[in-house]
This record gives structure tokens, sequence and C-alpha cells, in this order.
């Protein structure tokens, strides 16, 4: 069954709502950023679905989940189910607006962070077969880490070399795709089985699942309409009527949406207007 026509309840953790949903829960982050990172990470704060803007001049960029932990590393966490080619220029520019925004007028460089950007496919990215692909910058002529502090890591559901990496790991990433019951039974991690007990919880919640609901068949309405009035301007209207839910929308907003044209852009404001709470949250968030 293809992601589009599973109901909240048959969701995989691999589609993005239930993604962001489950790692909302700071422990539940805390615990897959351990599984993939493959040691201890501490106490973190998590935003998800979280935007980043440091000009309108700029494009902006939202993460799936953006989280930090009290040694003030940064993740940014991202479930990816389609492969558009371009995740080594994304992860590139996802790093940079990581370290512009966390980086104040004034302060020095060595003030930096480390950063971690993830992406979480469920295809073979680089077609190696590997389970996790991981990324540093080093000196070409005799392998010198840089040591900027960044590194960018790749993991792919599709995998083949389970003895070069941890069965939680491999595990974790079947359950990516296969989100059940019948799967958590056949494992013994508690980390998977306390992430299950997490996303069986969430499928339980009637307004999250209303939401789900709510936006699916909303956005399959706007998206027919879009392939006759053109598919931002689809987007667009969906945005608008999810947010309509929430109060009248100032017309500068209005022309906002209405203007962008960007299609990456305007599926994330799709996804955000399916979860805020006010038009006020929306704004600050987009």
């Amino acid at each position: 069954m293809s992601i589009q026509n599973k109901t909240f309840q048959e969701l995989d953790l691999c589609n993005s709502f239930l993604f962001a949903a489950a790692l909302e829960q700071p422990e539940i982050c805390r615990i897959v950023l351990e599984i993939i990172l493959g040691h201890k990470v501490p106490q973190v704060s998590v935003h998800a679905e979280h935007s980043v803007l440091v000009s309108s001049d700029f494009r902006s960029v939202r993460f799936d989940v953006y989280a930090s932990d009290k040694l003030q590393v940064a993740y940014d966490v991202e479930a990816q189910n389609e492969n558009e080619g371009n995740l080594p220029k994304r992860s590139r520019y996802y790093q940079a607006e990581m370290d512009v925004s966390s980086l104040r007028p004034g302060e020095d460089f060595n003030e930096l962070k480390p950063g971690y950007v993830i992406f979480i496919c469920t295809f073979d990215p680089f077609g190696e077969g590997l389970y996790r692909y991981t990324f540093e910058e080093r000196c070409l002529e005799c392998g010198l880490a840089l040591g900027d502090g960044t590194r960018k890591i790749f993991l792919n559901t599709k995998g083949e070399n389970d003895a070069n990496v941890s069965a939680e790991l491999v595990h974790f990433l079947k359950y990516m795709e296969e989100s059940t019951d019948a799967y958590v039974s056949q494992v013994t991690e508690q980390s998977i089985i306390q992430l299950h007990e997490r996303v069986t919880e969430l499928k339980k919640w009637r307004k999250m699942e209303g939401r789900f609901m709510t936006g699916e068949e909303l956005m399959r309405q706007r998206e027919r309409k879009g392939r006759l009035a053109g598919l931002a301007e689809g987007k667009a209207e969906f945005i608008l009527e999810f947010l309509e839910e929430c109060g009248t929308v100032p017309e500068e907003l209005k022309a906002q949406i209405y203007g962008q044209r960007d299609a990456e852009v305007l599926s994330r404001w799709r996804k955000l207007s399916a979860k805020v709470d006010s038009i006020e949250q929306f704004i600050e968030q987009m």
C-alpha cells in the first residue's frame, strides 16, 4: 500500500507528519539520536518542523526535527521518502542555515557549536548498499580532518551491510517502514519498543488523527484543483483553507502565500497549516 493511501493508524514512521510528531517528545528524539550516532546523547530540547529565515531576501528552510542537547550540539533530522537527487546540496544548505542562525552578531567563529544534518532515507542515496553514510570535511591530500565540528549522515532503510552496523540501527531503520506491533514483537531493543509505544500513543490521539485526515483530504482536493489552476495556487488555497479554521487570515499573509512559487516552501507551509492552533503560530513558524 502506498503512503498516500494509508489511514492514520496504518502510517509508518517514515511519514513526515508522524515522524515529526513522534520526535517532538524530547526523550524519544534523544533515543533516536543515540541509535543513529552510536553514542550517548544528553538531554535534548526539540522543535518539530522548525523554520529558519535569515533574511526575507533569501530562501528559508524548514527542518522536520531540529534539536539541541545540553552541550549545545545541534541536530537536524529529516525523514526523506523521495529521491530528488539533491541531498548533498540540501545538506550543505541546511548546515549553513543552522550555523548562521546559531551565531550572534559579534561572537567569535570559535563559538560555533558542533552540528549534525541527518537524512533518514527510504532509498539508497548513494547506491553503495550501506545503512549509514557519514561525511565530514577532510583534506584531499593527507586525509586530515578539518575539525569544523560538522557531520552529515545519510541513513538508508534498504542497506545490506548488517555486519558493519549495530543490530539496533538495522532494526530502527526497518521500523521506519514497518511500524507495526508484529515487527516490534520480533525485536528485543528497549529503544525500539519505547519508540513504538510513542507511535502507538499518537495513533490513538483523535486530535492528531483529525489533523492528519483533514490535511490529507484538503490536500487531495486542492491538488486536484491545482492541476487545473496551477500547482502553486492549489497548494496556496489548501494552506489558506486550513488557516481559515483558526480565524481571519490577514490580507498581507494571503498575498504572501499566493505569491510564493517555491514548491518546497509551499509544501512545508502546507504541513505547518495542518498542525498549528492559531494564525499567529503559523506566522511565527513559517
